[in-house]
């Protein structure tokens, strides 16, 4: 946290941080402590600690959703910029600093899909829903939807098993992607080939 951070930045950082680390149901104690920001300036900047879970799942959002999606030139396929995704979940997995996808995490524990922070985490779910159906639709896949729904559920479902097992993913939720694909017959270059 750089110390020309403003208070309202050290806030949001912190709180980005520990409701990963720790849950949204972390003490505004300690949140304002880590900060180093008092209790009566935080209220001065947010309205209510509900307005930080959700302003804070804001600002990192775009910063996870940049370590998963392909960058420019990484990927030249709907199906490998599809797969990359699974990839780099897989990696953030085997770092040891992995709890899970902030936007699930955070409407699990808030419960509450009204809340501003479930609000927040459904609208980034989505993005990921809509980046596979786009390329799925480059794909020319039948049912682009339903199966950008399933890849999104995959997703997750591999977020929460490296979560709950405390493990690295190793490969499992890029096998489950590629299987999904190669049923929709999004194949790789060279099995395409292959399959007329």
């Amino acid at each position: 946290m750089s110390t020309q951070a403003t208070p309202r930045e050290r806030l949001l950082d912190a709180a980005g941080e520990l409701f990963y680390r720790d849950g949204v149901n972390i003490g505004v104690d300690a949140l304002c402590k880590a900060a180093g920001v008092s209790k009566k300036s935080m209220y001065q900047l947010f309205r209510s600690k509900d307005e930080l879970i959700a302003e804070s799942l804001a600002s990192v959002g775009p910063s996870y959703q940049r370590a998963l999606e392909p960058d420019l030139g990484e990927a030249s396929t709907p199906r490998e910029r599809i797969l990359v995704v699974f990839e780099k979940q897989d990696r953030l997995t085997a770092d040891g600093e992995f709890f899970g996808c902030p936007f699930v995490s955070t409407a699990f524990e808030l419960k509450n899909p009204e809340h501003p922070g479930s609000v927040v985490a459904r609208h980034f779910k989505q993005r990921l829903t809509d980046f596979f159906l786009g390329e799925l639709v480059a794909a020319g896949v039948d049912d682009p939807e339903m199966l950008a729904v399933q890849l999104t559920m995959t997703f997750d479902g591999a977020s929460a098993r490296a979560v709950v097992r405390a493990q690295a993913l190793g490969g499992l939720g890029i096998r489950m992607a590629e299987a999904l694909l190669d049923a929709a017959g999004v194949r790789a270059p060279q099995l395409a080939g292959q399959a007329r």
